[in-house]
């Protein structure tokens, strides 16, 4: 079933767009999709990716427990496929998969001064994912999603387009 406050995912980005990926967690009460998490209520993980230009959202991947990290519902939320090879930052928690991360302290040692820049920027940008998580919270829906079955999923996606829609205007 298509709805039409959905959002739709896009196929194909401008040349030279830095998106920003990272996942929140949505409290549901449908304990068939959901786990407990690390604030031990049933949540589950929603990877959102957003434009760093614009601060559009434009995927959300699907829901999956609120226990799985980052890395692996990267992969199989589907928010991967959905942007292809555009150039996409994300925190420190998605190491291995090919997403621009900070850099790492050595052991033992400290970063050099054009790492630690580089982290400043990176953090400065990837603010602007967590701003967009704020704003779509204020929704009381996904502060206790009483939603089942595909439901979280199409509430996130419905309030993301209407964050799309208050954010364009």
């Amino acid at each position: 079933m298509r709805h039409g406050l959905a959002l739709k995912p896009r196929r194909r980005f401008r040349k030279g767009t830095v998106l920003i990926v990272d996942g929140t967690l949505v409290p549901t009460r449908d304990h068939t999709i959901a786990t407990q998490s690390k604030n031990y209520r049933y949540s589950t993980n929603h990877q959102v990716v957003v434009d760093a230009h614009t601060r559009l959202v434009v995927a959300v991947g699907k829901p999956l427990p609120g226990n799985r990290n980052d890395c692996r519902a990267w992969e199989e939320s589907g928010a991967k496929a959905a942007i292809g090879r555009t150039t996409t930052i994300a925190d420190g928690s998605y190491p291995g998969t090919g997403l621009v991360i900070p850099h790492r302290r050595p052991r033992g040692g400290e970063l050099t001064e054009w790492q630690a820049e580089h982290n400043r920027k990176h953090k400065q940008v990837r603010a602007r994912v967590e701003h967009v998580f704020a704003r779509m919270k204020t929704w009381k829906i996904l502060r206790d999603c009483r939603l089942k079955g595909d439901g979280v999923h199409h509430a996130m996606l419905g309030i993301a387009r209407l964050h799309n829609l208050i954010q364009a205007a």
